[in-house]
């Protein structure tokens, strides 16, 4: 098939208002390939069959083609991380563990929105719709730390919830990042991405004091009924 005709199709849609999908494809694509660096505004119009100027109806400029597919990314990363989250069910470790399971099968199976969520170099403040999004995503992570951290013994020294969130997110990220990738990025474990994930978290709350045993099936997590302060200091 000619790209003239190509071209005449992809316009055909625009009336039918399928051009911003064509184009969002089309740059995922190119970052699935390139990365999301390796390709330019051009690029995107050329693989979606489209003019040069055909992509200035719905985007900018490149950066906004970009934060639009980071914002869709994280969408759907929250999506994945609050059905694995469960609300803290059927105990908050289990649960848990279930998060950090989701977060790098989310890498593994959509690496082109990965890397334009948190490889792009967008400044995320810069965009509102951007920001919210990947805040709500990392809300989730939040909120498995607050319930974590109110399973503390009383008078455990702990962090704030949100200090463990942005530990806990940093661990996460950097084995998906490294060993959980879905392209050619990933580098080779002598075991499972998830088993190493398990193992790091494990460590970092034993060290802190925190049970992390899962609960007998039925039995609900019993808060700590005098929480301390951040790290043990009285609230």
């Amino acid at each position: 098939m000619s790209w003239r005709k190509e071209q005449s199709r992809a316009e055909r849609g625009y009336h039918h208002g399928n051009l911003k999908e064509a184009l969002l494809q089309a740059a995922l694509r190119l970052i699935a390939e390139k990365g999301p660096a390796g390709f330019t505004f051009a690029d995107a119009a050329r693989s979606a069959g489209v003019s040069p100027a055909a992509p200035y109806r719905h985007f900018r400029d490149r950066d906004e083609l970009l934060s639009s597919i980071a914002q869709r990314g994280f969408e759907q990363f929250e999506a994945v991380l609050t059905a694995a989250w469960d609300d803290g069910r059927p105990d908050t470790v289990t649960a848990f563990e279930r998060v950090g399971k989701a977060y790098l099968a989310f890498a593994r199976q959509e690496p082109a929105f990965y890397s334009a969520m948190f490889e792009s170099g967008l400044p995320v403040d810069l965009n509102p719709a951007l920001l919210a999004a990947s805040e709500r995503a990392f809300g989730i992570i939040r909120a498995a730390a607050e319930r974590l951290a109110a399973l503390a013994p009383p008078g455990t020294p702990r962090p704030p919830a949100l200090m463990m969130a942005l530990h806990i997110w940093s661990m996460s990220h950097g084995v998906a990042s490294l060993f959980a990738r879905g392209d050619a990025a990933r580098r080779k474990l002598p075991m499972s991405a998830e088993d190493l994930l398990e193992a790091e978290v494990l460590i970092y709350l034993r060290g802190l004091g925190f049970p992390t045993e899962r609960r007998p099936s039925g039995q609900k997590d019993q808060p700590d009924p005098k929480p301390a302060g951040p790290w043990g200091s009285p609230k």
